[in-house]
């Protein structure tokens, strides 16, 4: 009981840092759920943008935890292009837009002012970021329809290692 109370003290739950956040997801939605989430720090991002007669809209993603890349979500149809990260650098902010259906244009910043950007300017934008300092991407989850990305959400969490608030 006495080591619980010198911990309140010392600690109260008030100063606690938030670990978790989530940007809710946009888009219409249709289609089969996923989710990246596995073990380990996202280290680099591979998109797939298909292009048609209409414009381009984002068909397919992975993302790569330390050095393991996930499993593609939708299809890696179309143009792929790709993002490593470097050595403490992480995911910050995520925007981009939506329209008729498909994620058209997907944007990631990162703590070292580099950005990543791939699809088209087209649609309604929308924009990703944590709710607090020194948390970063830690995975995304949606929907995709077999053709494209038809919604996408962002979830961020405290990094201690990179964290030097804490």
């Amino acid at each position: 009981k006495l080591s619980f109370d010198i911990f309140t003290l010392l600690f109260p739950l008030s100063a606690l840092p938030d670990l978790f956040s989530y940007s809710p997801a946009v888009g219409d939605g249709s289609g089969i759920e996923f989710s990246t989430a596995i073990e380990g720090r996202i280290t680099g991002i591979r998109v797939w943008e298909y292009n048609n007669y209409w414009g381009g809209y984002i068909s397919g993603f992975q993302l790569r935890y330390e050095s393991n890349w996930t499993a593609e979500v939708g299809v890696n149809s179309g143009n792929p292009m790709e993002m490593i990260l470097y050595d403490k650098e992480a995911i910050i902010q995520i925007s981009g837009k939506y329209y008729s259906g498909y994620i058209y244009e997907l944007v990631f910043v990162t703590n070292q002012g580099r950005l990543f950007k791939v699809g088209q300017s087209n649609g309604a934008s929308f924009n990703f970021y944590p709710t607090q300092k020194g948390n970063e991407l830690r995975f995304l989850s949606g929907r995709q329809n077999g053709s494209g990305i038809t919604s996408i959400g962002a979830h961020w969490k405290l990094n201690y290692l990179n964290n030097s608030n804490l």
